[in-house]
C-alpha cells in the first residue's frame, strides 16, 4: 500500500511521511477523499479553518508542489496528485490506500458471517483490523481532518465489535478478555464493548468481574452523561447477576450456527408467484412473521422449507424447524414442550431448560435476542399454540404452516395456499414421471392431475407409479384413478379426491408389504425404526427391512434417515382406514399388543440397568417376546430413550385407549427414571397420571401405590410439595395394608424429606422416626445410611443441630463400615455444616474443605453446591464478602447443573447477601426480588422468607416502612415452619424500632 491513514500519516509503503504541517493537512484531506476531487475552498478551510490569508490559494499550490517533489523522492509518480480547475485529488488503485483495503476486508468478513462461515469471518475481520497502527491520522490537528478521521475510528470500533461477536460465538472468550478490557478503558462509554467484556468474563466463570465491569460503566454513564445504562446492558447485567450465563461457553452448548431445516426437495414446482411475494415481503417490507395455511397435502411444509432455504443466508445464526403436530394422530405439542424442543435445537442443555413455561419462554427470547434466526413452526393447530413461541428479536423470521387459518394470531401476514393450478400440476407430474411421456398424452395427464386433486403429494405418488411402470400409458393411470375405490373420500377438494392415488400405490406393492404398511400406522410417534416395524409385523428384522425398502420405493413411507421411517399424515390416515374394518380387528389388536410388548421389554431392561437397588424392587418382571430386537436399544440405554421418549409417552396413552391396562401402568413405571433424570417431568406426570387411572380401574392396589409414589417424585422436583405429600400418604396407606415393608420404608423417608422441604419439620421428623425404628429392626445398614442422610438434612434446616450432630456421626460410622463412599461423603458434608452452624469454625473449615474435595471427586453437583454455599457464608461472616460472592456463584452453577430449583433459590439469596455487603444494594435488591418471584411460584416458604428478609436489608436505609413490612412477612413464614432463623428477623425488627 502506498498510503496509510489508519494511524499516523504514511507515504510510500514504508514508514516515510510528510513533515511540513500544512502539507500533511492537505495530503490527509486528499486521502480521506481518495479518488475524488476536493474543492480548493474545502482544502483552504482544512488548513486555515476560519482565518485563511489572502494568499491562501497560492500557498495551497505551493503545498501541492512540495507534495509532488516528496512523491518523487519516495519513487511515487507525482502525477498521482491530480490538478483540476475545481481543486485537487489523489488518484489511487484498489490496494493503494489502507483505509480502502480495510473497508473491503470488513465487507468480505460480514458476507462470511451472513453465510455462516464464522472461522472465515474471524480471519477476515482480524486481517482488516491488523491494518490499524493507532487512531486514524494521529497527530494532524485540523478540525475537518479530525472529524473525518473520527468517522474512520468509529468504523474500526464497529468492526472490532462485530469481530468480537463472531469470536464469542466461536468459543474464544478467554482470548478476548485482555483486548476487550483495554478497549473498554479507551472507550468507556461504548456499551456494546462493555457488554461483550461482561459476556466474555461470564463465559469463563468470572461473574464477579463481569458485575464489576457493569458497576464501573453505570457510574461512568451517570458521571459523564447523567443517564442509566441502556436496556440491553441492563438486561445483560440481570442475566449475569442471576446466574443465567453461568453455564455459557460450556462444551454442552454447540459452537457455530444451528442448521435444523429439513432438506428442500430438488424438483420444487409452481408457487413461483407465492414464493416471490413471500421473499419480497420479508426482504423489502420487513415482514417478520409469515403464516401459510391450506388443505392437507397442498405443499405448505414444502413451500415453507423452500422459502426458508432460499433466505437461509440472511439468518446465519440459527435455522430451526419443529412439527407442532396440530393436525396429526399425535397430541399437539404444548407451547412448553415445543419451546423446550426449540431450546434443545439451539444447544441449550436439558438441565438448563426451566420447568416453568414462563421461564422457558423467557430463556427462548434471551437465546434469540441477539441472533439472526429463522424459525419454521410447521403444522400448527391453533393461534394459542404458536403465539407464545414468537420471538421478539428484531432479526428473527418465523414461518408458520397450518391446515386452518390462524385468525386469532395478532401478528403475522397470512397466505392461503391453494392447490396447484392445472399447468403446475401437469409440470410436476412430468418432473416425476418424465416430461416427454406426459407431453405425449396431454389430455390423459390433465385427467390424472385433476383426479389427484392438483395436490402435490397425490401427484407425486401418481407420477411415481408411472415412473416405476414404463409400459403403462398415462391413460392407463387415468383410468385406474377414475375406476378405483376411494378410501379417503372424506379428504377431498370439491370433486377432487386423493384416495385413488394412495390406493393405486398400495396395490402395486407385494402382499407382505401390503400387510406391513397399515400396521405402521399403529405406532404413535413421529418416526419409527425397523425394529418397531419388525415387532408390529412379527417378522424377522432382515425381512422387515426389505419390505420397508419396497414401501419407500413406492413413496408410501419416507426414510428420514438410515433405518428410520415416517408416514405422511394423509398416508397414515389411509393406512389406519385399511385396518378399520371389523374383519381386521383381531389382527389390529394383536399388533398393538406386540408394539406395547416390544417397548415395555426394552424400557424394563434399561430401567434394571440404571436404577438403584432400592427402587429396582418395584420394576415389574418381564419375559421378552422378541429378545432379538432388544440388544441394540438396551445397549444404547439413555440414547435410545431420548430418541423415543415422545413415542413412549404416546404409547402409554395408546395402552389406555386400546384397553391394555397392565401394559399401561408398567410402561409408565419402566420409563420413570429415564424421564426423571432426563428432565422430562411433564411426561413423567402425564404417564403416571394415566397409569394411576388404569390401576384404579383394575383395583390393583400395589400398582396404585407404585404410580402414586413415582408421581410424587415429579411433584417434589417441581417443588409442588403438598401434592407430593398427598400422593405419598395414599401410597403409604396402601403399602401398609399390603404388608410391603420395604416399600413402606422408602415411602416413609420420602415423606419425611417432603414434609421437611415444605416447612413441616415435626411431621417430617415423625416419618423419619418411624422409618428409623423399622430399619433398625431389619438391621439393614444400607437402608439406614440412606435414611440418616435425609434425616440430617431435615434437622439442619430445622435448626436442631445437637440432634443432627448425633445422627451425622452415626451416619459417618455406618457408611464407613459399609464402605459406601457416597454416603461417607454425605455424612462428612453434613458434619461440616453442623459444626459451622454450632460455631466450631476451625473444625468446620477443615471438614468443609474435605467435603468439597470429595463431592467434586464423586461428581455430586448438588452436594458440591451445598458445601460451597456453606463456605461462602463462613467467608462473609469473616469479613470477606467478595470471596463469599465468588463461592455462591460457583454454588449457583452447581445447582443449575444439578437441576435443583430450590438450590438455585438458596444460592441466589446468599449471593445477594454477599453483594449487599460489598455495597451494591441495587444489584442485591434485584436478585432478592428474582428469588422472591421464583420462591413464590414454587411455594418454597423457607427461601421466600429469606428473600423477604434480604429485600428488607436492601431498603431499610431508604424506606424503613417497606423494610418493616417485608420483615414482618418473613417472620410470619419463619414462625410457620418453626425455623430458628426467625430470631435474626426479630432482631432486625427491633433495630428498626
Amino acid at each position: 500500500m502506498r498510503f496509510g491513514i489508519l494511524g499516523p500519516l504514511r507515504v510510500g509503503g514504508g514508514e516515510a511521511t510528510v513533515t511540513a504541517g500544512r502539507d500533511r493537512i492537505v495530503l490527509a484531506t486528499l486521502l480521506l477523499r481518495a479518488g475524488r476531487l476536493v474543492p480548493v475552498d474545502e482544502l483552504v478551510d482544512a488548513v486555515w479553518e476560519d482565518s485563511p490569508p489572502a494568499t491562501a490559494r497560492a500557498q495551497l499550490q505551493t503545498c501541492v508542489s512540495r507534495l509532488r517533489r516528496r512523491f518523487t523522492e519516495l519513487d511515487l509518480a507525482p502525477e498521482l496528485i491530480v490538478t483540476d480547475p475545481v481543486g485537487y485529488g489523489v488518484r489511487t488503485t484498489p490496494n493503494d490506500l489502507d483505509a480502502d483495503v480495510f473497508v473491503r476486508g470488513v465487507e468480505t468478513a460480514r458476507a462470511a458471517v451472513v453465510a455462516g462461515r464464522l472461522a472465515e469471518a474471524r480471519t477476515g475481520f482480524r486481517a482488516a483490523l491488523a491494518l490499524w497502527r493507532g487512531p486514524a491520522l494521529a497527530g494532524i490537528p485540523s478540525v475537518s481532518v479530525r472529524r473525518r478521521a473520527q468517522a474512520l475510528d468509529e468504523q474500526r470500533l464497529t468492526a472490532l465489535e462485530e469481530c468480537v461477536e463472531v469470536e464469542l460465538r466461536l468459543g474464544r472468550a478467554a482470548e478476548l478478555i485482555e483486548e476487550l478490557a483495554e478497549s473498554v478503558d479507551r472507550h468507556p462509554l461504548r456499551e456494546r464493548l462493555r457488554g461483550q467484556l461482561m459476556l466474555a468474563l461470564s463465559s469463563v466463570g468470572r461473574q464477579a468481574d463481569a458485575l464489576a465491569v457493569y458497576r464501573e460503566g453505570r457510574q461512568t454513564y451517570a458521571d459523564e452523561l447523567g443517564i442509566e445504562p441502556g436496556a440491553e446492558l441492563q438486561e445483560l447485567h440481570q442475566r449475569v447477576l442471576a446466574g443465567d450465563l453461568a453455564l455459557a461457553g460450556r462444551p454442552a452448548q454447540p459452537v457455530g450456527p444451528v442448521r435444523s431445516l429439513p432438506r428442500a426437495i430438488g424438483d420444487f414446482i409452481g408457487r413461483q408467484e407465492t414464493v416471490a411475494r413471500l421473499v419480497k415481503e420479508i426482504e423489502e417490507d420487513g415482514t417478520r412473521i409469515q403464516v401459510v395455511d391450506g388443505m392437507a397435502g397442498s405443499g405448505k411444509t414444502t413451500l415453507a422449507v423452500h422459502v426458508a432455504t432460499a433466505l437461509a443466508d440472511r439468518y446465519p445464526d440459527a435455522q430451526l424447524f419443529i412439527d407442532l403436530h396440530g393436525h396429526s394422530e399425535r397430541r399437539p405439542l404444548t407451547p412448553a414442550t415445543a419451546v423446550a424442543a426449540l431450546l434443545r435445537q439451539l444447544g441449550v442443555p436439558a438441565e438448563r431448560v426451566p420447568e416453568n413455561l414462563d421461564d422457558r419462554l423467557a430463556l427462548w427470547r434471551i437465546e434469540l435476542a441477539g441472533r439472526r434466526a429463522l424459525v419454521v413452526l410447521d403444522n400448527a393447530g391453533t393461534a394459542d399454540q404458536v403465539a407464545p413461541l414468537l420471538p421478539n428479536g428484531p432479526h428473527c423470521l418465523v414461518l408458520i404452516t397450518s391446515r386452518r387459518r390462524l385468525v386469532g394470531l395478532d401478528e403475522g401476514r397470512p397466505s392461503s395456499l391453494p392447490v396447484l393450478d392445472a399447468d403446475e400440476a401437469i409440470e410436476l407430474l412430468g418432473r416425476v414421471a418424465g416430461l416427454d411421456r406426459i407431453a405425449a398424452e396431454p389430455e390423459a395427464a390433465a385427467e390424472v392431475a385433476r383426479r389427484c386433486g392438483h395436490l402435490p403429494l397425490a401427484i407425486r405418488l401418481a407420477g411415481a407409479r408411472l415412473a416405476h411402470r414404463p409400459r403403462w400409458r398415462v391413460a392407463d393411470l387415468a383410468e385406474r384413478l377414475v375406476t378405483g375405490a376411494g378410501p379417503l373420500a372424506e379428504l377431498t377438494a370439491g370433486q377432487r379426491s386423493v384416495g385413488q392415488a394412495f390406493a393405486l400405490s398400495y396395490e402395486q406393492v407385494s402382499p407382505t408389504a401390503q400387510r406391513l404398511f397399515p400396521l405402521l400406522s399403529l405406532y404413535p410417534g413421529g418416526r419409527l425404526d425397523s425394529r418397531v416395524a419388525a415387532a408390529l409385523a412379527e417378522l424377522p428384522l432382515t425381512d422387515t427391512q426389505d419390505l420397508l425398502d419396497e414401501l419407500v420405493d413406492a413413496h408410501l413411507v419416507d426414510e428420514v434417515q438410515p433405518g428410520w421411517y415416517r408416514l405422511h399424515d394423509l398416508l397414515r390416515e389411509y393406512a389406519r382406514l385399511l385396518l378399520a374394518g371389523p374383519e381386521r380387528h383381531i389382527e389390529r389388536r394383536a399388533a398393538v399388543e406386540r408394539l406395547l410388548d416390544h417397548h415395555l421389554s426394552i424400557t424394563l431392561a434399561i430401567a434394571r440397568r440404571i436404577e438403584a437397588a432400592g427402587s429396582r424392587r418395584n420394576i415389574p418382571a418381564d419375559t421378552p417376546r422378541r429378545p432379538d430386537l432388544m440388544a441394540v436399544p438396551v445397549a444404547e440405554g439413555w440414547g435410545w430413550f431420548e430418541e423415543n421418549h415422545t413415542g413412549l409417552t404416546a404409547l402409554v396413552r395408546v395402552a389406555e385407549e386400546e384397553s391394555f391396562p397392565v401394559h399401561c401402568w408398567k410402561l409408565a413405571r419402566a420409563c420413570w427414571r429415564l424421564n426423571f433424570e432426563g428432565g422430562h417431568l411433564d411426561e413423567l406426570i402425564e404417564t403416571h397420571t394415566i397409569g394411576l387411572r388404569v390401576a384404579e380401574r383394575l383395583g390393583d392396589e400395589a400398582a396404585i401405590a407404585v404410580m402414586l409414589n413415582y408421581l410424587s417424585s415429579a411433584y417434589f422436583r417441581l417443588a409442588r410439595f403438598p401434592e407430593a405429600i398427598r400422593s405419598m400418604e395414599v401410597a403409604l396407606r396402601l403399602r401398609r395394608q399390603l404388608g410391603l415393608r420395604g416399600d413402606v420404608l422408602s415411602t416413609l423417608w420420602n415423606l419425611g424429606i417432603s414434609y421437611a422441604a415444605n416447612g413441616d419439620f415435626r411431621q417430617g421428623k415423625a416419618k423419619f422416626d418411624e422409618a428409623l425404628s423399622m430399619i433398625r429392626s431389619l438391621a439393614d445398614v444400607h437402608e439406614l445410611t440412606n435414611l440418616l442422610h435425609n434425616l440430617c438434612y431435615a434437622l439442619i434446616r430445622w435448626g436442631r443441630y445437637d440432634e443432627a450432630l448425633r445422627h451425622a456421626r452415626l451416619h459417618l460410622l455406618l457408611a464407613r463400615q459399609a464402605k459406601d463412599l457416597r454416603q461417607t461423603h454425605n455424612a462428612l458434608g453434613h458434619l461440616a455444616i453442623i459444626r459451622h452452624r454450632m460455631g466450631d469454625l476451625g473444625p468446620a473449615r477443615r471438614l468443609l474443605r474435605v467435603a468439597l474435595s470429595l463431592k467434586r471427586r464423586l461428581g455430586d453437583r448438588f452436594g458440591e453446591g451445598e458445601v460451597l454455599n456453606e463456605i461462602g457464608m463462613m467467608e462473609r461472616v469473616a469479613g470477606d464478602p467478595e470471596r463469599a460472592a465468588a463461592l455462591h456463584r460457583d454454588a449457583l452453577v452447581a445447582m443449575m447443573e444439578a437441576g435443583d430449583r430450590m438450590g438455585e433459590c438458596a444460592s441466589r439469596n446468599l449471593l445477594a447477601r454477599a453483594i449487599l455487603e460489598q455495597g451494591d444494594a441495587a444489584s442485591a435488591l434485584d436478585l432478592h426480588r428474582r428469588v422472591l418471584a421464583d420462591a413464590s411460584r414454587l411455594g418454597a416458604r423457607y427461601e421466600k422468607a429469606w428473600a423477604l428478609e434480604g429485600v428488607a436489608r436492601c431498603v431499610r436505609a431508604t424506606d424503613p416502612t417497606a423494610a418493616r413490612a417485608h420483615l414482618e412477612q418473613a417472620l410470619t413464614l419463619f414462625r410457620q415452619i418453626e425455623s430458628p432463623d426467625r430470631h435474626e428477623v426479630e432482631r432486625l425488627l427491633t433495630e428498626l424500632g
